[in-house]
């Protein structure tokens, strides 16, 4: 029998093209105006979360997840084809084109209130994708695209994130020092509180030191921070001087449900994931274990593979057609699309991952990163058991949660 052939052919991406339906995101607002003008139902302008939070969870829901990873010998080459990188810099001028499209239809006066906050809501969406976005790009060492990380946040008057996760999430994260890492028994708006005002404070603190040390002085055109709010400043006043101040309230709006919506994602990111710490005192080394993953294929092709968060965290300059699928790593039960409207509210949010947290941890819950009351609730329940028995399953879970499916 002659022998099998080997095939010698370099790997290829079989998602290559795909990558450039990420970009159907920032054009929300124009696919929205064009289905008003197509049927002529307003309720079109709320097309931004009904395309997020209901189209993509059901193809999230029929395609399945896909687990492969590229081989380690086609890596390299992946990482220098600029064609990914191009997928986020086209981001950019259809995210701002949408933002100016949409100023120009609220200043139009044609559009009744409801109309105008279906269109505040899809424009949020497109905030909010695009601190992926800026996330993405933040990352890395060129300089382009560490300034169009932060051209990308300007939307959202959110530019302090670039100093606070690159220099302080990514150091501190699973831990309860961390602002962006939630805590078991902490529901998303308690989280929400804790975070913005966390993140903010914890940013300028990092910024002056960085200041001081190179002994400059914080109010300058040094802090990256203030040049970061300057940009946002500089693009809303722009756009209030040439479309009125009509605009504003929208505006504004628009830039809180961006936030709200990156701040989302931190939430189930690194739900109730704790690291140890080492016999010198410090925290264990960030490993796959310590966020929680998703390989739901048509979320990750829209959000530049950001749920494959776990490689992300443990290799962070790793660019995101690289970024693999570890066993070790959580798996949280769908998309982030599914899983942010779970977030949202805090009973369902409890029955679903509580239980997967649990059994992550083997049912001991004092390994996890636990809300202060939830820790005092345990340790109360631990202190009560009698003297020489080992707690039970129930005594060391507050909710006794049922076995993840």
């Amino acid at each position: 029998m002659p022998s099998a052939s080997i095939d010698t052919r370099p790997w290829r991406d079989p998602k290559r093209p795909l990558w450039l339906l990420a970009l159907a995101v920032p054009t929300l607002p124009f696919q929205a105006g064009a289905l008003v003008a197509l049927t002529g139902a307003g309720a079109f302008w709320w097309w931004g979360p009904f395309f997020a939070f209901v189209l993509v969870p059901l193809a999230d829901r029929l395609t399945g997840r896909d687990s492969a990873n590229p081989p380690e010998s086609a890596m390299s080459r992946l990482e220098a084809d600029r064609y990914y990188r191009w997928c986020t810099y086209l981001y950019l001028p259809l995210q701002f084109g949408a933002l100016v499209w949409a100023c120009g239809q609220w200043s139009g006066g044609h559009l009744s209130v409801t109309d105008s906050l279906g269109l505040t809501v899809t424009t949020g969406v497109v905030a909010g994708v695009a601190i992926n976005t800026a996330h993405e790009l933040g990352h890395k060492r060129e300089q382009l695209e560490r300034r169009l990380s932060r051209m990308a946040l300007a939307q959202s008057w959110y530019g302090h994130f670039y100093v606070e996760h690159n220099h302080g999430h990514h150091i501190r994260v699973a831990t309860p020092e961390d602002p962006a890492s939630s805590r078991m028994g902490e529901n998303f708006y308690q989280f929400l509180l804790r975070t913005v005002w966390g993140s903010l404070r914890s940013a300028w603190r990092l910024e002056k030191r960085r200041l001081d040390r190179r002994g400059r002085r914080v109010l300058s055109r040094h802090n990256e921070i203030l040049t970061a709010w300057a940009l946002s400043a500089v693009l809303f006043a722009g756009l209030t001087a040439a479309y009125g101040p009509r605009i504003l309230p929208y505006l504004a709006l628009q830039a809180v449900l961006g936030f709200c919506l990156l701040e989302t994602v931190n939430y189930l990111e690194h739900y109730g994931l704790l690291r140890r710490h080492r016999p010198d005192g410090r925290y264990e080394r960030v490993a796959p274990r310590h966020s929680w993953n998703s390989d739901n294929t048509v979320s990750n092709l829209f959000l530049f593979q950001l749920q494959r968060h776990s490689d992300h965290h443990a290799n962070p300059l790793r660019r995101y057609q690289t970024l693999r699928h570890f066993e070790e790593a959580p798996e949280l039960p769908s998309g982030y699309a599914s899983m942010i409207v779970l977030a949202w509210f805090p009973p369902l949010w409890r029955k679903v991952m509580d239980p997967r947290l649990a059994a992550h941890y083997d049912g001991d819950l004092s390994r996890a990163n636990l809300h202060p009351r939830l820790r005092r609730r345990l340790a109360a329940r631990s202190a009560a058991a009698p003297s020489g028995t080992r707690p039970t399953r129930s005594a060391r879970s507050p909710r006794s949660p049922r076995k993840a499916a």
